[in-house]
């Protein structure tokens, strides 16, 4: 047997290869982030404040109970308004995926809602309904519901039709289809309808609580504008920031952790 060949400075081939992902992965963030600072030595600094400024409020927001109870909130916001378009997204989905009728009523309908501006939304909600969270949660809905219905349509429409009908053969009970066959088959384009919809969402509920809330990041948005704090605007607009990337990675790690045989697949080819 070979030996492995040492790695230069006696570090191990995995530990090489992890800080070679690593780099590769925050590169850009420093890129931008170096980008910004010659940016705040070429301005003034209320226009380009310094990253040390940005990240000293960003720590105060953290810190501070009150103003971290805003964040809390418009990640809260975001969570159940995506749970819920997607729940209803999933209903819809299989409705229209096994009747036609049922495809041929709603579809419309869902591309209609689709062209319908998150601003409108937001004006129709405030108009409809007095209290703030069932208003932004009616918005984060509406906004979100036709593509992941869409999303989970296609992907229940991709599904194999001679493995359907083979898995079929062998009598198994509705629970273990859609446990064995159905949800491993539509679980990548979930995970990608969640990865689209997250962003979309971290922007609407900025929109809706400018306009329509009395807390949340969007509301101290608001009063960093009417300050004229570009370092506040920044630390706010950072927590929003920092929360999506958190969430992307945990779903692409669940993505990965899911479909680990196509990795172990790829290997033995």
């Amino acid at each position: 047997m070979s030996a492995v060949a040492p790695q230069p400075g006696g570090a191990p081939p995995g530990a090489a290869a992890m800080a070679r992902r690593y780099g590769a992965d925050f590169a850009p963030y420093l890129v931008l982030a170096a980008v910004w600072q010659l940016a705040a030595l070429a301005f003034p600094p209320y226009l380009f404040p310094s990253l040390t400024s940005v990240l000293a409020r960003f720590l105060d927001i953290v810190t501070s109970g009150s103003q971290f109870a805003d964040v809390l909130a418009t990640l809260w916001r975001i969570l159940a308004g995506l749970a819920g378009a997607f729940l209803c997204g999933g209903i819809l989905a299989f409705f229209m995926a096994r009747s036609r009728a049922a495809d041929r009523f709603l579809g419309p309908i869902l591309q209609f809602f689709q062209g319908i501006p998150a601003l409108s939304w937001v004006v129709f909600a405030i108009i409809w309904i007095h209290g703030i969270e069932l208003r932004i949660f009616v918005i984060m809905v509406m906004t979100t519901l036709p593509a992941f219905t869409f999303q989970i349509l296609g992907a229940l429409r991709a599904i194999s039709k001679d493995l359907f009908e083979m898995v079929l053969s062998f009598r198994p009970t509705r629970s273990k289809i859609f446990r064995v066959m159905v949800l491993p088959s539509i679980l990548p384009d979930i995970i990608t309808a969640w990865k689209v919809n997250l962003g979309n969402a971290s922007r609407v509920v900025v929109v809706a609580e400018l306009v329509g809330a009395t807390g949340g990041i969007g509301y101290e948005l608001l009063q960093q504008q009417q300050l004229f704090d570009m370092t506040g605007a920044l630390a706010w607009t950072l927590q929003l920031v920092f929360f999506v990337l958190i969430v992307q990675r945990l779903l692409a790690w669940i993505e990965a952790h899911a479909f680990r045989y196509r990795a172990l697949s790829e290997r033995s080819m």
